[in-house]
């Protein structure tokens, strides 16, 4: 989590580098994370009295909402979870229990806040294995005494040098060679011997059971783990690997597991970002019974997690009151006021996200630090072929993209790749045996490749 909070200016400016368009949706995420670092620096008091705003996102898919929820996520070094609101729709059936969520997102936490202590302890732990892999490179030699040395009075060896003490500067010297060899990469071949720790493995338990009761299952996995203890065994590995092995071993021990929890589970309650897709799947009509009741069934058990309530997980009660909760749907048959009314008011903000055309996805295409261009051209690089992209030829892609949308389902950018991979289909087949090691692709190109699928209508729902 930031300690300096971004500028909703600054925001915006870094999620334009990822995603076109869709500005509205950019500066009402802003906000909802600006205000997150406000609410931080007021008063004490006054901040447990502060909700998060949370957001709904309206518009088609492929246009980018769960990109911006992502990316605003890693701009904050948030906690992130997405999760599909459709999972819920048979609740008490078949369906997982709604607390689940916040379970598995303190788990995604806990591992997240691993990764940065195990970061910050990486040097310590390095050289700790260094000694343990010189001390398996070279093993101390048992002392040997001799008779006279026992039978000597004190200070009877105090004309001559002490062989003890000879010995163990031998030795030193020697381990400084081998550290120097070691660090030089000069050891790099040798083969060594370590024990390392066994990972628990064993047949997968599955509990069903009633929802609200699946961390029971969690419970259960621990306390058998525990109750084995972990195996050691012996593995032959080439130093470089052998030096890997041990830093992690190391690290491990150098966490403050503790440590780790406590700040997991206050950053999860403080900062965690939770998407809730296809929102819309689970509004259902006036019908008194069938599938729409199970519907409005999973409204209501999403509404005290939205709301604010303490949930149970193996860490301990999680306080969801300030996460941050971002839904997202087409609405395309129903619209966000049948939500029932209760949680409608806790999604306050309402954006509209734009449809795509020609023009963002020639953007698409060619801006962001991500962009298809680039991938492809990357990609094929690393086979020794150059691939060149006129500007006429992006824009044939992006006018074709945006015809087949309008012609058969609208499924926004994600129609670029369907046709980027048909377009590239023989050249990245080819590549690894291809003479000329060039090659150029202008409009041309484009449309002789895609215009049999363009001008079948019924082909290009199955292949585009």
């Amino acid at each position: 989590m930031s300690e300096n909070g971004l500028k909703p200016r600054e925001i915006v400016e870094r999620l334009n580098q990822h995603i076109i368009g869709q500005a509205d949706a950019k500066r009402a995420v802003a906000i909802a994370l600006r205000n997150r670092w406000r609410r931080q620096n007021v008063p004490a008091e006054l901040a447990d009295e502060i909700s998060p705003k949370n957001i709904i996102m309206i518009g088609p898919t492929g246009v980018g909402k769960t990109e911006i929820a992502r990316r605003l996520a890693k701009l904050d070094n948030s906690p992130f979870l997405k999760i599909e609101a459709s999972k819920f729709t048979e609740v008490g059936y078949v369906g997982r229990d709604v607390e689940s969520i916040i379970r598995d997102l303190v788990e995604l936490s806990v591992s997240m806040i691993k990764s940065e202590e195990q970061e910050s302890v990486r040097l310590r732990a390095a050289e700790i294995a260094e000694e343990k892999l010189l001390d398996l490179l070279l093993p101390a030699r048992p002392v040997e005494k001799q008779v006279g040395d026992m039978l000597a009075p004190p200070g009877g060896l105090s004309d001559s040098a002490d062989p003890l003490e000879e010995q163990a500067k031998s030795s030193d010297s020697t381990r400084e060679k081998l550290r120097r060899l070691l660090k030089e990469g000069k050891l790099d071949h040798r083969i060594v011997e370590l024990e390392v720790t066994e990972a628990r493995s064993g047949p997968m338990i599955e509990i069903f059971s009633a929802a609200g009761m699946e961390d029971m299952g969690l419970n259960i996995r621990d306390m058998l783990g525990n109750a084995f203890p972990q195996k050691r065994k012996k593995r032959t590995l080439k130093v470089p690997e052998a030096m890997e092995v041990l830093a992690e071993e190391e690290a491990q021990k150098l966490i403050d597991m503790d440590k780790v929890t406590k700040t997991a589970m206050e950053r999860v309650e403080q900062a965690g970002i939770i998407f809730l897709d296809e929102i819309d799947k689970i509004v259902g009509s006036d019908s008194a019974h069938g599938p729409d009741v199970s519907r409005e069934g999973v409204q209501r058990d999403l509404l005290p997690i939205v709301e604010g309530s303490n949930v149970n997980t193996r860490y301990g009660m999680v306080k969801t009151d300030h996460i941050l909760f971002i839904a997202a749907g087409a609405f395309s048959s129903s619209k966000p006021s049948d939500l029932i009314p209760e949680l409608q008011g806790r999604f306050p903000i309402r954006v509209e996200l734009d449809s795509l055309g020609k023009e963002e996805f020639i953007r698409i295409l060619t801006e962001p630090n991500n962009a298809l261009v680039k991938q492809y051209t990357e990609m094929l690089a690393t086979e020794g072929v150059k691939l060149i992209f006129t500007s006429e030829a992006i824009a044939s892609i992006a006018q074709i993209a945006a015809m087949v949308n309008e012609r058969t389902e609208n499924i926004g950018a994600r129609r670029l790749y369907t046709i980027m991979e048909k377009l590239l289909d023989d050249i990245s087949f080819e590549a690894p045996d291809m003479k000329s090691k060039e090659v150029k692709l202008d409009a041309k190109d484009v449309e002789g490749k895609l215009e049999g699928i363009i001008e079948d209508e019924d082909l290009s729902r199955y292949i585009l």
